[in-house]
């Protein structure tokens, strides 16, 4: 019974701790709901996000993210179902 208890505490531990990556139109959003939504991205690397769009425009395809410093492919494909630019 304490191994099932053991168990149980850990599978709850686990599952309490992830997070889920929630749809974030990058191309609207600020730093805080870019964060909020998307898994490896902190406030840091969501302002990033936000610093880049300013200076170069509205992203095109949710694949130019790769382009902010900070942010690299695995980044992107754990969170590229959930990043939207319209």
């Amino acid at each position: 019974m304490k191994a099932v208890n053991t168990l149980a505490a850990l599978a709850a531990l686990t599952f309490s701790s992830l997070t889920f990556a929630s749809p974030v139109n990058i191309n609207t959003a600020n730093a805080e709901q870019i964060a909020e939504a998307l898994n490896g991205i902190g406030i840091v690397k969501a302002q990033a996000i936000v610093d880049y769009r300013t200076s170069n425009g509205l992203f095109s395809s949710p694949d130019q993210v790769i382009m902010v410093r900070g942010i690299g492919d695995s980044t992107f494909e754990k969170n590229k179902a959930d990043i939207l630019i319209k």
